[in-house]
């Protein structure tokens, strides 16, 4: 969408001036950079689901594992923080058991793997590293004045009847089908709303709004490669979790821009 699909003089990509590259192996980079030399703009996207930092802890074993050390932020933003004007951060749906499983993830805090105690529930994992980083992001706050720094709360699934694996659907295609005002006045994702309370890190809620456009996902139309006949059209997976582009992550921009 940057790039219109093509090189342009107008957007240049600097992916690899943040380490931002496809390694061997890799299905893609870790995230990506491009700028716009007319007014020395630089979009970042990097990709941490969990926000904190990743450690290999056997390097000679085939089978990766890594600590996922809970008190400690990515690595990336700690190094690159200091070039950032603007940050937003989110975190939601991968604070999974099994998916920390199935991505090798042991638990870490103070340099040591978690066993026993309230951090053995994911629930309180996901609280404890949100709290966490809101925590550090504010005091680096304090010493970047010119960082303004959002943290984005969690985006809406809309599955009907069950589970993406259980035959949950999300087969509705008219907007604004539940109505089309947002009535409450505090945040539906009360973890982010608890932790961004007294600091300087601003909530950037899209809960609410989002939530009256269950037409909106993907459904079961993903495009190339998901069709049971390996083409375009239907699939028998519901992605009623991700969004259709252009679509309600536009406004999401929207709200971003009205609060800078």
């Amino acid at each position: 969408m940057a790039t219109g699909g093509e090189e342009s003089p107008e957007v240049k990509d600097v992916g690899r001036e943040y380490g931002l590259v496809k390694h061997p192996g890799a299905i893609r980079p870790d995230g990506w950079a491009f700028r716009f030399p007319s007014t020395n703009t630089t979009i970042l996207f990097y990709w941490s689901s969990t926000l904190c930092k990743l450690e290999r802890i056997n390097s000679l074993d085939s089978h990766f594992k890594f600590a996922l050390h809970l008190d400690r932020s990515p690595s990336f933003m700690r190094k690159f923080l200091p070039r950032f004007d603007i940050l937003v951060l989110n975190t939601a749906h991968h604070w999974i058991r099994t998916k920390f499983i199935a991505n090798g993830w042991t638990m870490y805090l103070n340099g040591k793997p978690i066993k026993d105690g309230i951090l053995v529930d994911m629930t309180n994992v996901k609280n404890y590293t949100v709290h966490r980083v809101v925590r550090w992001l504010d005091s680096q706050i304090s010493l970047r004045p010119q960082l303004k720094a959002f943290f984005r709360t969690r985006s809406p699934r809309h599955l009907v009847n069950g589970d993406s694996n259980s035959g949950g659907n999300c087969n509705n295609t008219t907007p604004l089908n539940g109505g089309s005002e947002v009535m409450q006045d505090g945040s539906s994702d009360k973890v982010v709303a608890s932790a961004v309370k007294g600091t300087r890190v601003k909530i950037l809620d899209i809960s609410a709004l989002s939530s009256l456009r269950d037409e909106a996902h993907k459904s079961n139309y993903g495009g190339f490669g998901t069709s049971v006949f390996g083409g375009f059209g239907t699939s028998v997976f519901y992605d009623c979790l991700h969004w259709c582009l252009p679509g309600i992550p536009d406004t999401w921009n929207e709200l971003l821009i009205a609060q800078l």
